[in-house]
């Protein structure tokens, strides 16, 4: 491997493991790397999955699928990560949302609380909302869609919460 693509891959690397503390060591590494991060995804385009995610979720809760519900929560997650890198700010916020006031929402999932379920999840739609509009996006406003965001998903299969592999 050449020695100006090693530069690249370990300044690649080091980009990926600081969230962009590392400081290139010549111009044009730098600029191969503003280039790079210019492309991952900030937040509205991970936001978007979190979003069908977030609504399949519900029919397969309401359905029985525990596991898929479990399994739209967890990629829900996942979906942010580009943005730590990219909107390090928001997805501070994201965090904070997803361990905190989403919490509830995988509680009633591990425990097939179909009940409980419907409470944190529309808790969940007026805390994005509000979310939302602190962050200068009110006209972004979630609603309990009436179909699943992914039609191509039988929400009919009875699971367990646990069956999510890890």
């Amino acid at each position: 491997m050449s020695t100006k693509k090693s530069k690249i891959l370990l300044a690649g690397v080091m980009l990926a493991i600081t969230g962009g503390a590392f400081a290139a060591t010549d111009a044009d590494t730098q600029a191969q790397l503003d280039a790079i991060k210019g492309a991952i995804p900030k937040f509205a385009v991970p936001m978007r999955e979190v979003g069908d995610r977030f609504q399949n979720m519900y029919f397969a809760a309401k359905d029985g699928n525990w596991a898929l519900a479990a399994y739209m929560s967890k990629y829900m997650n996942g979906a942010m990560n580009p943005a730590k890198l990219t909107k390090a700010e928001e997805y501070k916020t994201w965090k904070s949302f997803y361990e905190g006031k989403f919490a509830a929402v995988d509680k009633t999932i591990q425990a097939k609380d179909l009940n409980g379920f419907e409470a944190a999840y529309t808790k969940v739609i007026d805390d994005c909302n509000s979310c939302h509009k602190k962050m200068d996006y009110p006209f972004i406003k979630v609603v309990k869609m009436k179909a699943p965001a992914d039609i191509g998903i039988d929400y009919t299969v009875k699971s367990e919460p646990g069956d999510v592999p890890k």
